[in-house]
């Protein structure tokens, strides 16, 4: 069984959130101006999340990976995120904070094998 993108409209748009198995909220994306735009995001994350190469940039010198890549990185907080860019190096989805970079990783993981045959929810 596949995860699920949620839609909901919020007060300036609508964002999607990619949910696992389980229900929880594995990534999220910014706000669209329109629901089509949404859909089109999801579509992006759906096709390039699961060929995306991961790029470690909380290591030093470390190596770039052409788009589509997932980015980790630390935030302010000092937690690990990551954030997944499209060909055209958009952010079309990010994860939440861990505290551990193998979790980030899992996150990662969790967000590739979950696109797959997900299925599109749109919320009230």
């Amino acid at each position: 069984m596949a995860g699920k993108f949620e839609i909901k409209k919020t007060n300036t748009g609508f964002v999607f959130q990619l949910k696992a198995r389980n229900g929880e909220v594995i990534a999220v994306s910014e706000v669209y101006q329109a629901l089509a735009s949404c859909k089109n995001g999801i579509e992006s994350v759906t096709v390039n999340a699961p060929k995306a190469a991961i790029e470690d940039q909380t290591i030093e010198n470390y190596e770039k990976a052409t788009n589509p890549k997932f980015e980790i990185y630390m935030d302010k907080a000092g937690e690990y995120r990551f954030r997944l860019k499209a060909r055209n190096g958009e952010i079309i989805a990010t994860g939440e904070g861990y505290q551990a970079k193998s979790s980030c990783l899992n996150g990662i993981e969790s967000v590739k094998k979950n696109v797959e045959g997900a299925k599109v929810v749109e919320l009230e």
